[in-house]
């Protein structure tokens, strides 16, 4: 439900679908008009967006409990965010007010699902404070988020994709004479549809719990030693000014944008290119399963990869890995096999995509942390602005595809599309994502920790802490260690 970034991209989407609820002989209509579903969408993505900050605000100043920092924002908001989703989905027996309801429950979703991904993020800081574990606990987590989005994918596909209404044919008098005939037709089809979505946010809600419950259960927060020494954290003002100034942090998320915003073009209109443009209608889902099928199973040999090469010899050999691709994709007939055989390779890029700009930022709060060694608590701050900037990303997908097609005269749910429209998505899905790929690997070149800088961090934090354990060393202690180191 909100496991890998994109998912929340297709919950939005979804939201658009008719939802869930049988009422009486005659189920309710979802009357939401383009315009309010415009507005459903873009007030949704901007709240989505404005609470990561606002929930790295609040855990910055949140203290330890006997639970820990961070598990009791994860504890508390589960079951609240199970029963927010599960309304989404929920068709309420009212016309007038249908467009408030949506938004209001999916506003509601964004926020509790943001206190449980930041944290849940921010964990990874917290679990250990040996480097090489902490990037192994980055390629648990892609893999199973990678896993998660294969689940959700194959769920809410399967169980809707049984359901989902006709494609609209275009107005004619044979068509406009068989409405009536019809009628009957499609009040079955919206009941059937209807109870899809409610079994399918049933069965991905209970996945949420089970997921919380082993993640509550199975995980314990350390903190740092020389943090133990510290009676507060740093404010989150200044914290946020000092993080805002770190320049490795700037440059990973700058290019991190660009090669997100890639790989979310591609995964945003990958359906409707692969109905439209190669005509493989009823073969979007198992080539998006395919996709995220050989990403989960990539993600661990990317994870030796970078560990025997290096992060950044990593990102520059898996995300470029995604350009002959895309290209290949722009250039080939429709042929379903070969289709297959690119989305199988493009999943490798996408497994880079996925876990290595988040097993770069812990190597970057490292070097903040011994710039600003008594600057504690502010590993909410990096990980919940990484966080919006990839929704940010994610919002600019949406708004580059949505726009681009309305001027192409993209028709909704229509059986067939204008040439303009089959063009306007292979643009979006190939040579849009090659252009920002070789930005953000322009920007990667900028990135200034590699393997050299990465360990002589590691042993000036090592030296750091065992100054701390075996001395309790006082803040001035701290200072000219740092200093020196």
């Amino acid at each position: 439900m909100a496991k890998g970034e994109g998912s929340e991209s297709g919950s939005a989407a979804g939201l658009l679908s008719p939802s869930i609820l049988q009422a009486g002989e005659r189920p309710a209509q979802v009357k939401v008009d383009p315009f309010s579903a415009s507005i459903i969408l873009f007030v949704g993505r901007a709240w989505d967006a404005f609470t990561d900050p606002l929930v790295g605000f609040c855990i910055s100043k949140s203290s330890w409990t006997r639970l820990g920092r961070l598990m009791p924002w994860i504890i508390f908001s589960t079951p609240l965010a199970v029963v927010a989703y599960f309304l989404i989905w929920f068709v309420p027996d009212f016309s007038w007010g249908q467009a408030l309801w949506y938004l209001i429950f999916y506003c509601l979703f964004e926020t509790l699902v943001t206190c449980f991904h930041v944290p849940y993020s921010a964990l990874t800081m917290f679990i250990s404070t040996e480097q090489s574990e902490r990037d192994s606990a980055t390629a648990y987590r892609m893999t199973v988020e990678v896993l998660g989005t294969v689940l959700g994918t194959a769920i809410q596909g399967q169980i809707v994709g049984q359901a989902n209404s006709p494609c609209v044919q275009e107005p004619s008098d044979s068509t406009m004479a068989s409405e009536s005939g019809n009628h009957t037709h499609s009040i079955s089809s919206l009941r059937q549809t209807q109870n899809a979505y409610l079994l399918a946010a049933g069965v991905i809600s209970s996945i949420y719990v089970i997921c919380a419950v082993i993640l509550t259960l199975g995980v314990r927060e350390q903190r740092e030693p020389y943090e133990s020494q510290q009676a507060e954290s740093v404010p989150f003002f200044r914290g946020l000014r000092l993080v805002m100034s770190h320049g490795p942090y700037i440059k990973l998320i700058a290019a991190f944008l660009f090669t997100s915003l890639a790989f979310m073009l591609v995964e945003g209109n990958f359906a409707l290119f692969c109905t439209y443009t190669l005509g493989f209608r009823n073969e979007f889902q198992n080539l998006l399963l395919a996709i995220m099928l050989s990403a989960t199973f990539t993600i661990p040999i990317w994870q030796w990869f970078l560990t025997r090469f290096g992060k950044k010899t990593a990102v520059y050999i898996g995300i470029s890995s995604a350009v002959p691709f895309l290209m290949l994709v722009a250039l080939m007939e429709s042929n379903l096999i070969v289709t297959y055989m690119v989305a199988i390779a493009a999943g490798i890029s996408v497994a880079a995509a996925f876990l290595l700009p988040w097993s770069m930022l812990p190597d970057v709060i490292d070097d903040f942390h011994l710039k600003q060694p008594h600057s504690h608590g502010t590993e909410p701050i990096f990980f919940s602005f990484y966080v919006f900037f990839t929704k940010f990303a994610s919002g600019v997908s949406l708004g580059i595809s949505t726009l681009s097609l309305d001027f192409a005269g993209y028709r909704s749910r229509g059986c067939s599309q204008p040439t303009r429209v089959k063009f306007t998505l292979k643009m979006l899905v190939t040579m849009t994502p090659i252009v920002l790929i070789l930005l953000g690997l322009l920007l990667f070149k900028l990135y200034p920790i590699d393997e050299v800088k990465r360990r002589q961090n590691k042993k000036a934090l090592q030296a750091l802490r065992d100054e701390a354990s075996s001395s309790g060393c006082s803040d001035t202690d701290s200072t000219e260690l740092a200093s020196i180191l």
